[in-house]
């Protein structure tokens, strides 16, 4: 089975604020058994356009993702980080055929 990710991209406008949000997010993620792939790490953006902050969280599936998305408690989470950030998130299914 296809594992689910968030790909995020974020611009904090105001890190002070923004770190209530981290400080409360791993006990949601937990809830929903995900696993960071990716937590603002060095980038350089090669095309297109980019953010200040990117984040790939993975789940054990495409419905665990959704659901933790629009769980009650990741749904405060938005409301307390959207003051403070610009936030482009894809709720996505991982790939699981054949490789090359």
């Amino acid at each position: 089975m296809a594992k689910g990710y968030w790909v995020a991209r974020i611009d904090v406008a105001d890190m002070d604020g923004y770190k209530e949000y981290i400080a409360q997010n791993g006990s949601v993620f937990r809830q929903f058994g995900a696993r960071f792939l990716v937590r603002a790490g060095r980038f350089e953006t090669k095309e297109g356009s980019s953010r200040t902050r990117n984040v790939v969280i993975e789940f054990k599936d495409y419905e665990t993702a959704l659901a933790c998305y629009h769980s009650p408690e990741y749904q405060r989470l938005v409301a307390l980080r959207s003051p403070y950030a610009d936030s482009d998130l894809v709720v996505i299914e991982g790939y699981d055929g054949p490789q090359p």
